[in-house]
């Protein structure tokens, strides 16, 4: 299985199984299944918390490289 690279942005790390070992993965560098698996039953507090705390890590990385998404004609017509 092809696995995302691993980059380590947003620091919330939780035991994933792969290839046989379990490794601490960032939620960031999960796949689609993994991220299933963490996610099932959780409660709306957490999910709540792991939303606030993924967009505080965009932020940073905006301010940090000073990253601004720019919209395109038909994206502003859209809405």
């Amino acid at each position: 299985m092809e696995y995302p690279k691993e980059r380590e942005l947003d620091g919330i790390y939780f035991r994933v199984r792969r290839e046989e070992q379990w490794l601490n993965i960032c939620f960031t560098d999960m796949t689609t299944e993994e991220k299933d698996m963490i996610t099932k039953d959780r409660s709306w507090e957490w999910m709540k918390n792991l939303a606030y705390r993924l967009a505080d890590v965009i932020r940073e990385i905006g301010d940090q490289f000073d990253i601004v998404r720019e919209m395109s004609f038909d994206e502003d017509t859209e809405q």
